[in-house]
């Protein structure tokens, strides 16, 4: 096995015990950059000049190269949010996640591509292109963190940070044979994040196995005084034999066999769970099929206010050739956003404005809290629920652009996870042969060092039921 298909565990442990040197490491990494970036579009900005970095064998990360969402400020480095908005902006400060990587040791090796302010299921609603996914040239990658997750699963970077709003990280890790965790809210800072949907946003990690997942959260999880949103108690370590002697209760949801699931994920599924000694029981949940209209009310309108700001006054994309200040803000705005990123502006706007927020957004709110109480319920009697990732299998380049809703439901199973604040997590199960797909398992909110746990055994179970 080379160097950059190793999972960073392993990498640094070779880099402790001097069997490897960093910057070798480096260079592999970036030798793949180089290689395939130009057809797989993963990286908006790369940094592969070996004398920008410092290689502290000893430390945490031991150099390790991480990729970076391009949506998470990066000191000193390019973060554009797929945006003509963005397209110049180089931040003074880093992000809390990211700080707390780079005080660990870990290299940042660049910036990844995304749809729009996060904004898509498939990065093709990028300015700088679609990213490509690696096992289909002529599929999506997943999205809004598709670049995170075609670095990782392409071997150019060893893993990646990503932004998760209703399934953008698990949902494109899914289509990129890799694992996608997104932890519970308030968990990780999003202090530096961009906002997209502030009750709903979470930074996430992109990574080629589960204990990847386990020592980024080791190194990135806990209270920041910087964002008053989070969790104020220290995380759980996660015991990884949690598990190894119990028999968790498992809730499969039966939509997870629906015709509207590609008959291969059923299967998938289906051989997983009959090899699985969980105690499992299928349950209905009508309610499910509102968690994305709910979502589609709720996130529009956090992003037209997060979205206000930019104007062409602050900072950003000003147009040119202006008139007065209302012709700036037109303009600058007509032109500096994409149209999903309108359309949802628009929508936002509609359903805050007067005579109509009570009747959407208020609703949706509403319905919200009642979601949380169902699955707080289901909690009650189960340690964690199970379905697919996504409905399908990745979809071809163009083939739901023009049809968002379309393009949305690829966020079915993901989007409840958000809605209520709960961790989540996709495990690949594609055989080498097929284009990838995922199991996607959720836990009650803050349980997330017991879900990591968990998907550590069902890993190692998936591992040898599709060898």
């Amino acid at each position: 096995m080379q160097i950059v298909e190793l999972p960073i565990h392993i990498l640094v442990d070779l880099i402790h015990s001097g069997k490897l040197d960093p910057r070798e490491v480096f260079n592999s990494f970036c030798n793949n950059i180089f290689k395939f970036n130009h057809n797989l579009n993963a990286f908006i900005t790369v940094d592969c000049d070996i004398t920008h970095h410092d290689f502290n064998s000893h430390s945490q990360m031991a150099g390790i190269p991480i990729a970076i969402k391009d949506n998470i400020i990066t000191k000193g480095m390019r973060t554009t949010c797929g945006s003509k908005m963005l397209e110049s902006f180089v931040p003074p400060y880093d992000a809390t996640a990211v700080s707390r990587l780079k005080k660990a040791g870990a290299t940042i090796i660049g910036k990844t591509n995304m749809d729009e302010f996060a904004m898509g299921s498939s990065t093709e609603y990028s300015i700088f292109g679609a990213s490509i996914n690696p096992f289909n040239n002529e599929c999506v990658a997943g999205g809004s963190s598709g670049g995170s997750a075609v670095a990782v699963a392409s071997c150019m970077a060893a893993v990646a940070l990503g932004s998760d709003t209703g399934g953008s990280v698990r949902q494109p890790a899914a289509f990129s044979g890799i694992v996608g965790f997104k932890p519970s809210y308030g968990r990780i800072s999003r202090y530096g994040l961009v906002a997209f949907a502030s009750s709903l946003d979470q930074i996430g990690f992109l990574t080629r196995d589960v204990l990847d997942s386990v020592l980024l959260y080791s190194i990135i999880a806990g209270p920041d005084k910087f964002d008053a949103t989070m969790i104020s108690e220290d995380p759980q370590p996660v015991d990884l034999n949690l598990w190894r002697d119990k028999r968790p209760k498992i809730a499969v949801l039966k939509q997870s066999f629906d015709d509207s699931v590609d008959k291969i994920i059923r299967e998938r599924i289906e051989e997983i769970l009959a090899k699985s000694s969980s105690k499992i029981d299928h349950i209905s949940l009508p309610e499910l099929e509102y968690c994305v209209p709910i979502y589609y009310i709720i996130a529009p309108a956090e992003c037209s206010a997060n979205l206000a700001r930019y104007d062409g006054v602050r900072y950003g994309f000003r147009a040119d050739d202006i008139g007065t200040i209302e012709d700036m803000y037109i303009k600058t705005r007509s032109l500096g956003f994409g149209d999903e990123v309108k359309r949802r502006i628009m929508i936002g706007t509609f359903v805050l404005s007067a005579g109509y927020s009570e009747k959407y957004f208020s609703q949706a709110q509403r319905a919200r809290m009642y979601i949380s109480a169902k699955f707080n319920r289901i909690f009650d009697k189960y340690d964690f629920i199970i379905s697919p990732t996504t409905p399908t299998q990745p979809f071809k380049l163009g083939e739901k652009i023009d049809d968002p809703v379309a393009m949305y439901l690829s966020d079915f199973f993901t989007v409840p996870a958000n809605l209520i604040g709960a961790p989540a997590i996709s495990i690949p199960i594609n055989l080498d042969k097929e284009l990838p797909f995922g199991i996607h398992i959720m836990a009650s909110p803050q349980e997330d060092a017991s879900l990591l746990a968990y998907a550590a055994e069902i890993e190692d179970l998936i591992s040898m039921v599709i060898k």
